[in-house]
Order: C-alpha cells, then structure tokens, then sequence
C-alpha cells in the first residue's frame, strides 16, 4: 500500500521536472525510506540507481550542487533498450509465454525462465541486453516471481457438490441428535529418529539444531504412522501412532480405541456412529478389509456405522486434515522426532484457543498386510447402501440387532433427491 502510494507521487510529479531536478527529487525519496530506498525508487520510477544515487550526491555536497546548472537538452542521453529495439518486449513475453508449451520453436522449453536463460535467448535472436535490463523490463510488464500454487483437485466428478451437501446435512442431523460424528484419516508417515523436520522455531543466534544429512530410513527405529480420529461436535482429536503398517485393521482399531476411552463416555445414548473418510487407503471406499473391520466393530458396541467417503480428488475437505492434523504439523514444526516419546508428547501437547484438544496413545501391534476378502466373506456383512452413490454412502449395522429403518429429514440437490437414515433397534 505504501509503495503504491509512492509511486502515484513519482507519477505525478515527474513529468513537471526536468533532469536535475528528477535525481533531486527521487534522491530525496530514496532517503527518506532509509537502507535499501535506492533500490526501492528505482523499481517504482523505472530511472536507474545511477541517477538516484548522483542526486543524492548533489544533496549531500553543496559545492556539487551549485555546479551542476547545466541541464542537458531534451532527448539527450543513451536511449532506452525498448526504445532501441521496438520489438524487445514482445520478444522477451513469446520466449517466457507459458502457453507454448510443447512448441518445437520456444528456446526454453527445457530450462527454468530465469533472467539470464532470457538473455541467453536473446541474443541467438540479436539482442544484446543484460540481465538486469531484462528484470527491469520484466517488472514493469506485471511479471514477478511466482511459487506453484495448490488448487487443482483432478477431475471433479459430477455429483461431487452434491456429495458434498450430503455429507454436510447428514453430519448436522447425527449432531443434532446427539449422535457420534467423526472424521478419520491416517496421517504422513514420519521417519522416528534425528532427522529434519519443516518449520522454524526460535534457537539462540548461530546455534541451529543439528540433525542428520541424509533421510534414510533407520532399521531399528523404522516410521511412525499416526491415525487419527476427530470428534466434530466437540472438537477432539484422538491419535493412534503405529509402528506397523496403515491397514484397515490398524484404522478400526483406532476408532475402537477411541470409543473405549472416549466416546462411549461422551455419547453414552448413541445407537449410530457417523464417520467421514478419504476415498482410498486403509479406509478406501472400495477396501473391503474395512468394511469387514466396521463390521466387527458394529457387533461389538451394537452401534450401526454409517459412513461416507470424499468423492476422489478431495481428501484436503475432510475435517480431520485442516481442524487436526494442520495443528500438529504446527506444533511440532522444526522438532526432530527422535523417538515414539517425543512423537507422543508433541501430539499429545497440541492445542488452539478455539479449545482443541488432542489425545495420542501408543499401538504397538504388529498389523499384517495383504488381507483378501472373498465375496462370500463380503456378503456376510449387512451393508445398506443409500439410493444416492451407494459406493460412497453406506450404513453397516450388527448382526445382533433388527433395525427398523427411518427417514427424518429429505432435502432435494441439483441431481436428485436423497435421504439421512437413522437406525433404530426394535
């Protein structure tokens, strides 16, 4: 805001000046912004440092100022670079357009667009320009340094707004009835030892913590891999970090640690458990390890679990990712995880003011990998799939109960009509 301030000032008043009194005044600028204002009014003016930095000559040495009366003519002076070569600009924007990828002509479709690759390619086309002439051009053209940017999700499905709104209504009615909501995920695995973890945090100065160079996987004290259930209504988070593989049984098993020691508490009248999960890995849509898993866990607590996947391309919406996981990545930011220990205490630690808090427990089982499901085993698990995407929307109950299937609420989408069941046992 501030520079754009300056530089409306620069505009307006430069035309009214002439060459002496330009490098006066943007001398005087330069100065009043302190270290690095040569640069700086420069960059918003488009008049070289050379020029700034003899004004501020002129002001600082009276005897200099009084000599230099002379103002050279208009017109006088070496002659812009765009000036000299009317198509310069045009050149440097086709050699850096990002839009003719794949074109056999553009010079830099296999090295990084830096200001010096530019010049390079400049000159095979007869211009001799230097690199800093190039930034200056580049700049003033609208061009800046850009980072890649995170935001396409791959091929949206067609009903994945929809699934979104289901997935939003159904989670306001379990909470309105008082009914279990979570959300479910496994965590990044996280090398166990001294090794670099991303993020910064305060060190006395020169005094970094040193770690190891490489991130080789240590044998003896090998990955960890946190799952994590998150409790929407109340805004908990219950992590399980494993030493084994993520396995749909080590995901179950989570969430069966995580109604033992907290969620039977919490909900001591709930008949239905609703869980929101990624479409792939150990809570796939299409793994029926984990189906077979909740339901193993449906017979044990007699709760029927109803569940619904993110379409593909959109595990960041699950809540789990930005309400839990963020934070814990903030909290250990710049902490080598050197054992379970320190793994256990750190997520344990995490907290914000909005009243998150985080339990983390140890499972040290060993879960084996590579489990088939035959379809006759599949069969025998009472799976009720909705009317709307029942490959993403299902409900698994116990074999110990009857249910007695409701509607209590319906809401239209843009696609079709679809209904929230409840389950009541009869």
């Amino acid at each position: 805001m501030e520079d754009e301030k300056i530089k409306k000032r620069i505009d307006t008043i430069l035309p009214m000046l002439d060459e002496r009194q330009i490098r006066i005044y943007l001398a005087s600028e330069a100065q009043s912004i302190g270290w690095g204002g040569q640069t700086k009014i420069a960059s918003l003016s488009g008049k070289s440092r050379f020029l700034i930095a003899r004004g501020e000559k002129e002001l600082q040495n009276p005897s200099i100022r009084a000599a230099s009366k002379n103002i050279r003519r208009k017109g006088g002076g070496r002659k812009k670079e765009t000036d000299r070569h009317s198509g310069l600009v045009a050149k440097i924007k086709q050699i850096i357009d990002f839009h003719t990828v794949g074109d056999p002509e553009r010079l830099l479709l296999w090295t990084s667009k830096s200001v010096r690759h530019i010049r390079d390619s400049l000159k095979l086309s007869g211009y001799k320009i230097s690199h800093e002439t190039i930034r200056r051009i580049l700049s003033s053209e609208g061009y800046s340094l850009q980072a890649n940017r995170k935001v396409k999700e791959g091929g949206e499905h067609v009903d994945r707004d929809a699934q979104f709104e289901y997935i939003g209504n159904t989670a306001e009615s379990f909470i309105a009835a008082k009914q279990p909501v979570i959300s479910v995920d496994c965590k990044k695995k996280e090398l166990i030892g001294n090794y670099k973890n991303s993020g910064r945090e305060w060190q006395p100065v020169k005094n970094p913590v040193d770690v190891n160079v490489y991130d080789f996987v240590d044998k003896t004290n090998g990955k960890a891999s946190p799952y994590g259930v998150y409790d929407i209504a109340n805004n908990k988070g219950f992590i399980s970090v494993g030493i084994s593989k993520d396995t749909s049984e080590f995901a179950v098993a989570t969430i069966r640690k995580w109604w033992n020691e907290e969620g039977k508490d919490l909900y001591k009248y709930a008949e239905n458990m609703y869980i929101t999960a990624d479409g792939g890995g150990s809570n796939g849509s299409r793994n029926r390890l984990w189906k077979m898993q909740l339901q193993a866990f449906a017979n044990e607590t007699g709760l029927n679990i109803c569940v619904s996947h993110f379409p593909p391309g959109t595990s960041k919406w699950n809540k789990i990712e930005h309400r839990l996981f963020s934070y814990i990545s903030i909290n250990w930011r710049g902490k080598p995880l050197e054992s379970l220990l320190v793994i256990l205490g750190l997520i344990g630690a995490t907290s914000t003011k909005t009243g998150l808090r985080v339990k983390a427990v140890l499972d040290e089982k060993q879960y084996e990998t590579g489990i088939k499901i035959s379809d006759d085993e599949l069969a025998k698990c009472k799976i009720i799939r909705n009317s709307f995407h029942g490959e993403w929307n299902y409900c698994i109950s116990p074999n110990c109960y009857i249910y007695l299937l409701t509607a209590p609420f319906q809401f239209k989408t843009t696609m079709k009509d679809f209904s929230c069941a409840f389950f009541y046992r009869i």
